[in-house]
């Protein structure tokens, strides 16, 4: 069934890509520490053994009420990580400030509300046009690299490209609902959205629901995706198979 979905290899573009990067987002820890209290488990701590274990990057979403990650927590985890920081939210005054304090690698922005669950859709490029720009230019003044939150609308993704992201990242909620039972209509569309990426000269990222069964056809078919961020699905196969065990297993299926 896998093998009758499209597919862009490597040889279709001429080239060998480097292997796409896995960045854990470490929320769920920060999560489970805040559902007691106290600092257990400590978050940097488990971050350093994220890294440890294979990760090649940390992502943190600090959200307005602080019910997982903390400002604190985004400040002390930055100096002591010696791979990609990768730090998503909505761009209000107080986390662009956090951001420009910090100084991570890359931000991701995404369009959600302050109470929203997780984010759950892209941004309107188009009608968010100006804000964005702002936006962006005011995190590329401090040379951290952007991405953009996306749905796989080519006349959005080609808006991200005018508006002057670095990358976007394919939100992939549709795809891992579909997938289950129709693998190849669901990474359609995002071969689609990643080739238009590519076009416009943007870097594609993704995430949102990747997991263990559905990451290794999204990897086949987009091999020249810099990173996925994935959070949820691995700290749950954490618990199964262990953190190390789990970091393992998803950089497997990046292989």
């Amino acid at each position: 069934m896998l093998d009758a979905a499209p597919v862009v290899t490597a040889q279709k573009w001429g080239k060998i890509f480097d292997m796409t990067k896995l960045s854990v987002n470490i929320n769920k820890i920060a999560l489970l520490r805040n559902s007691r209290g106290g600092n257990f488990p400590n978050v940097c701590e488990m971050a350093l053994l994220c890294e440890k274990y294979g990760a090649d990057g940390i992502t943190v979403h600090p959200r307005p009420d602080e019910r997982h990650i903390r400002y604190r927590d985004v400040i002390d985890i930055k100096p002591l990580l010696s791979t990609e920081f990768n730090i998503e939210g909505y761009p209000s005054a107080n986390f662009m400030d956090l951001v420009l304090k910090v100084n991570p690698h890359q931000v991701t922005l995404v369009p959600d509300a302050p109470d929203a669950l997780t984010s759950n859709a892209g941004w309107d490029c188009i009608k968010h046009a100006a804000f964005l720009t702002e936006v962006l230019d005011a995190f590329r003044s401090k040379g951290i690299r952007t991405s953009l939150f996306i749905e796989t609308d080519n006349k959005q993704i080609e808006q991200a490209a005018k508006l002057g992201t670095d990358r976007v990242e394919l939100y992939t909620g549709p795809y891992a609902e579909r997938y289950p039972k129709e693998p190849a209509a669901a990474i359609k569309p995002y071969i689609q959205a990643a080739e238009t990426a590519r076009k416009n000269g943007l870097s594609v990222n993704a995430g949102h629901d990747l997991n263990l069964h559905n990451l290794p056809l999204f990897y086949r078919s987009i091999p020249f995706t810099e990173e996925v961020s994935i959070g949820h699905a691995l700290m749950v196969d954490a618990l199964l198979m262990g953190l190390e065990n789990s970091i393992k297993s998803y950089k497997n299926c990046l292989k």
